[in-house]
């Protein structure tokens, strides 16, 4: 697992642990954080750059199957580092590919989904569409994809790839510049008003992480491409709404226009992964934000 102390990556961990799977966590600390690793979990910290050191790791553990959520993902930062994106998302993506390929791993690829299709996409928009990414981050994992498709083809590993909506829920940090449900939860926590860019208006497909790591357990060890989400649009503004609503207040917010990067809208077709992964989205938007209030505003409470 790569990015196992990550917020994703951690709930993947804690979901391997609990089907009895001995998890190995690789993962270089950079926005992942150590105490999120479960205790049953073996963590190295090592850089998925390092291709020689990965590799050497790899094979030493003989994994069964590899789970590559480590990535640089944020927008802005991609726009301000171009290159520093590409050797996490790319260059990273190739070395976790050979390093699988060398003891036979079938690999589950992380990708992204509005980051990728763009704004002219049609929504819900189905994985045939051809990506028209907006940012270096999105364009880092169009590659990233384009590796994890060629290696399946020609090694015969069966690895996919899951186009994720906008995840949100539990050990999201409220401190980046993606996350709105994390971040806005933060701001209702310490009684600041939030930002809402694009004055509130873009739309995504949230989507809530227990439904997320359900998605990436089932795609292992299947070959193919699959939007995980819901297909439903919510707005920046309502997220701030239904939060406002867990929280019990009635909290103004500012509005500023969007930042270089950031899509209008996004909503994903997820039949594809009903039909071969006998997948779907169970969590609705009202519920899943109520839960990452509960927890985040404990977690915020806990760390204090």
């Amino acid at each position: 697992m790569t990015g196992g102390a990550g917020f994703i990556g951690s709930h993947v961990v804690d979901a391997l642990l609990r089907e009895g799977a001995a998890v190995s966590v690789v993962d270089d600390l950079s926005t992942g954080e150590k105490a999120r690793v479960a205790p049953d979990a073996e963590l190295f910290e090592l850089d998925i750059v390092d291709g020689e050191a990965l590799a050497a790791l790899v094979r030493d553990l003989a994994p069964d199957a590899v789970y590559h959520l480590a990535a640089q993902s944020s927008v802005t930062v991609s726009v301000e580092d171009p290159g520093r994106d590409c050797a996490t998302n790319v260059v990273g993506t190739l070395n976790v590919l050979r390093a699988a390929g060398a003891v036979s791993a079938p690999v589950v690829f992380t990708s992204t989904g509005g980051a990728l299709y763009g704004d002219g996409a049609p929504r819900p928009t189905p994985e045939s569409q051809i990506p028209a990414p907006l940012s270096p981050y999105g364009a880092s994992k169009w590659a990233g994809e384009a590796y994890v498709n060629t290696w399946s083809l020609s090694s015969g590993i069966p690895h996919a790839v899951l186009r994720l909506g906008n995840v949100y829920g539990a050990r999201q940090s409220p401190h980046g510049e993606a996350g709105v449900v994390a971040i806005f939860t933060g701001k209702l926590y310490e009684g600041v008003s939030p930002v809402l860019y694009g004055h509130g208006r873009p739309t995504r497909d949230y989507i809530y992480i227990d439904d997320v790591v359900a998605a990436v357990l089932a795609a292992s060890g299947t070959r193919g491409t699959f939007n995980i989400a819901t297909g439903v649009e919510t707005s920046v503004a309502d997220i701030w709404t239904g939060l406002c609503a867990a929280a019990g207040v009635d909290a103004e917010a500012q509005l500023a226009e969007l930042r270089p990067g950031e899509l209008q809208h996004s909503c994903l077709d997820a039949s594809r992964a009903r039909a071969e992964l006998g997948w779907r989205a169970r969590t609705a938007i009202g519920e899943g934000l109520a839960r990452s209030y509960e927890a985040l505003t404990a977690e915020l409470a806990a760390a204090r």
